[in-house]
């Protein structure tokens, strides 16, 4: 596990200290894919910096499988941060050094054999679908197939945990599905620890486990990514999701009812089995209520359904009370809508 306990960081600038950090209290399991989201400023970089020291905080304790980090002797320091793999949104690769070299630069640090350094070598090449490109160097490669040598050059010495900051922001959609693929593929098949930073959304939803918020050098708001996307607390992280998963009714469609009364607008969240029950035709066929389905969409969380569908109920009030309470019996959350301006 990783610990993060009464953090800070101090910055000083211009004369002023800047707090980048400020009272973090966060842990993140073995073996899982672990987001850090927020905005430019809030601190993500910083913090994942922290896991291997590339920044020390001005307060508080790392501790990383029962080691106190901030502890550590300068020698123990550099033994532990071999179990400790980076990769960078820029890829960080040796213009002047092939793929094999970049690759191969890590165990040549370290001392390890040129035998052992080609097996190595070879079961990377393999692993990351770059047996083709192993004498070319960087400008020859696609932005993609520059990150897959960079997550290469980070698992040479089979790390323990892999840290990922902004590792798919400068790529495209499709290429940034595929490294994630890839992501996705190590920790399952390797049980590595991945620890990501993104201000993506989409990314936190397509293989994290849990997530961090962060604001302002706080953590906001974590748990289970599932646990976020179907009950989010804070405004900021209702605006992340509103990225991928609709949280208001379009206002254009509102314009267009011809009925016009808003307090008769309900947003219904699905989770999990409930969102493939057929509750809607069954409150369409025991309730003398008009419903109308105005806008509806759901995402996949780790296996589980999370879907939203904004209706509106007219009828007697009495009756549409019932059929909401016959909603939220069946494991639907009802709420007053709200309207995207």
């Amino acid at each position: 596990m990783i610990q993060f306990k009464n953090i800070s960081k101090h910055f000083e600038l211009k004369g002023q200290t800047v707090t980048a950090l400020d009272q973090i209290n966060l842990d993140i399991p073995d073996g899982c894919i672990f987001g850090l989201i927020g905005y430019s400023g809030a601190g993500k970089s910083t913090l994942i910096r922290l896991i291997n020291l590339l920044e020390r905080p001005s307060e508080g304790q790392i501790i990383i499988h029962d080691k106190d980090f901030t502890a550590l002797s300068s020698a123990e320091l550099r033994q532990e941060r071999t179990n400790i793999g980076m990769i960078f949104q820029h890829f960080n690769l040796l213009q002047t050094k092939t793929v094999a070299e970049n690759i191969e630069m890590p165990l040549k640090l370290l001392g390890v054999s040129k035998a052992e350094r080609q097996k190595r070598l070879e079961e990377l090449l393999e692993f990351i679908d770059l047996k083709h490109k192993k004498n070319a160097y960087p400008d020859e490669l696609s932005g993609g197939q520059k990150q897959r040598v960079g997550i290469a050059r980070a698992l040479a010495n089979h790390p323990k945990i892999l840290l990922c900051d902004e590792a798919t922001s400068a790529l495209d959609p499709q290429t940034t599905k595929s490294v994630l693929a890839l992501l996705k593929k190590i920790n399952q098949e390797q049980g590595i620890t991945i620890v990501m930073v993104t201000h993506e959304m989409d990314v936190i939803e397509s293989v994290c486990d849990y997530v961090a918020v962060m604001e302002q050098g706080k953590v906001i708001e974590h748990g289970s990514t599932l646990e976020i996307f179907s009950q989010p607390k804070h405004n900021t992280t209702k605006n992340f999701i509103q990225t991928v998963l609709q949280q208001q009714l379009p206002v254009n469609i509102l314009n267009n009812l011809e009925n016009q009364n808003h307090n008769s607008i309900y947003c219904l969240k699905f989770l999990g089995s409930s969102a493939q029950e057929t509750v809607i035709q069954v409150v369409i066929k025991q309730f003398d209520i008009s419903l109308n389905i105005l806008f509806a969409n759901m995402t996949e969380i780790n296996g589980a359904v999370i879907g939203q569908m904004f209706v509106q109920l007219l009828g007697d009030a009495a009756l549409i009370q019932q059929a909401v309470a016959f909603l939220e019996q069946h494991g639907v959350e009802v709420t007053q809508a709200g309207v995207q301006q």
